[in-house]
């Protein structure tokens, strides 16, 4: 038996996320960081147990048991993206589709990499990127968005994806290798807990792949955060076989499977 759908407290999440820590980074990273909105099922009892959470906005992320029970409140944030653990958004865009447009892309069995002892020492010229890198990344994460999302970012909303990668590199979460202005590596934290970060957009400039440069950044920058979080993890797509080699080459592990819904 469940309690009905209703907004969690901050300590509710917490809890909640602390059981599986890797799937629910980012829920974890929005909850401790005060952003967001979130709706959560509750066990039936005195204790105030979370069954089920979900992250409510522009991005729908559900995690847990009964996910389908969140299908109003997903409906009325006029989503762009469902995304998470594979069952739980599974359960939810079921319960939901018929409320919302047809998807233009469905990516089940995005499998989820985790690394928690440090890779071989990548010997990178890897730091954290400062604000005068912006001009040489702006355009790098523009196109590792669209590469993964195929929405041009810098066409829908140009002052907004800037500021959100300033805010990145200001707030220590964007890290780059660069030689005579081309990137041989870079990569953002899209979430950061005390027991896992999660990395997004791993990139190699074009003219500078195949030589090896990303398996050396990702080296270096897994090694650098593994002293000061447990585990590094990363989802990728399924068919993005060259990632998914370079990622096992390193030691990461396959973990789970997320599944990714874009409207």
């Amino acid at each position: 038996m469940f309690r009905k759908v209703t907004e969690p407290k901050r300590d509710e999440i917490l809890r909640f996320c602390a059981r599986d820590p890797i799937e629910r980074v980012f829920l974890e990273d929005v909850a401790r960081r005060g952003m967001g909105r979130f709706v959560a099922r509750y066990e039936q009892g005195d204790r105030r147990d979370i069954r089920a959470l979900c992250h409510i906005g522009i991005n729908v992320v559900p995690s847990g048991d009964g996910c389908g029970e969140f299908a109003r409140e997903a409906a009325k944030s006029a989503p762009r993206m469902f995304i998470g653990e594979e069952r739980a958004v599974t359960e939810l865009w079921d319960a939901v589709r018929s409320s919302l447009p047809r998807e233009r892309e469905d990516r089940p069995g995005q499998p989820v990499f985790a690394i928690r002892e440090p890779p071989p020492d990548g010997a990178t010229g890897l730091r954290a990127a400062r604000l005068e890198d912006l001009g040489v990344l702006l355009p790098a994460c523009a196109a590792a968005h669209e590469l993964e999302l195929g929405i041009d970012p810098l066409r829908r909303d140009a002052e907004g994806f800037r500021w959100r990668t300033r805010v990145q590199i200001e707030e220590g979460r964007s890290w780059v290798w660069v030689e005579d202005g081309v990137i041989l590596f870079k990569a953002e934290a899209s979430a950061w807990t005390p027991a896992a970060v999660q990395l997004q957009q791993v990139w190699v400039d074009p003219a500078a792949r195949r030589k090896g440069y990303g398996a050396r950044g990702l080296c270096d920058l897994c090694r650098v955060l593994l002293e000061q979080v447990p585990t590094v993890c990363l989802f990728v797509r399924a068919d993005n076989e060259p990632a998914i080699r370079l990622y096992e080459a390193i030691g990461m592990e396959h973990v789970l499977d997320y599944r990714s819904i874009l409207l």
